[in-house]
């Protein structure tokens, strides 16, 4: 069955992790088919489930990625301080549960200390080097960030260059930044 609807394209989530602290930043590009509909999307969020503060970044579908951040904040309600469990917990879910499996989004989660990429296909993926990306223009903002890890550039400075580098290859990412930053 084919959908005659255009696909929603656009975004770029980059968490880079440097010293004691995480920063997750994405770009603020929605489009549809060749159109921009939005350029000031918010797709970087801080949840905070009894007190316990977690970053979260999402690509794809808007509906289904705010659907996986509300199952993320009550399976880091049930597991406080755990956010590895509550990942686990959520890419199980998120296999075996028919209406979770239809799906279409990515997460990069962060407390400060660990660093995740939750997949439909049930990962949960602790990055090598300290940076994960996702989205349309993720491996463009990764391969900058890994030219930059071991300079003196901060996990900041280095996450707003690498999405500035992926905003000027890839046309579903734009320059409109949301920022959050998490130390441990």
């Amino acid at each position: 069955m084919s959908n005659s609807f255009p696909d929603w394209h656009g975004t770029t989530i980059i968490g880079v992790r440097k010293g004691n602290e995480v920063v997750i930043a994405g770009d603020g590009q929605v489009s549809l088919g060749q159109t921009v509909i939005k350029g000031t999307a918010r797709k970087v969020r801080r949840l905070s489930p009894g007190g316990y503060e977690v970053v979260a970044g999402f690509a794809g579908s808007t509906a289904d990625a705010f659907a996986l951040l509300e199952r993320l904040e009550a399976k880091l309600e049930a597991t406080p301080g755990q956010l590895q469990r509550a990942s686990v917990e959520l890419a199980k879910d998120w296999r075996t549960d028919k209406y979770l499996q239809k799906l279409e989004a990515m997460l990069i989660v962060t407390d400060g200390a660990e660093l995740y990429v939750i997949t439909g296909a049930g990962d949960v993926l602790e990055p090598e080097y300290g940076i994960a990306a996702i989205g349309s223009g993720g491996n463009y903002a990764m391969a900058a960030a890994r030219a930059m890890i071991d300079s003196d550039k901060s996990a900041e400075e280095i996450a707003r260059r690498a999405m500035e580098i992926a905003a000027q290859i890839c046309v579903y990412t734009n320059g409109n930044l949301t920022v959050e930053r998490i130390a441990k």
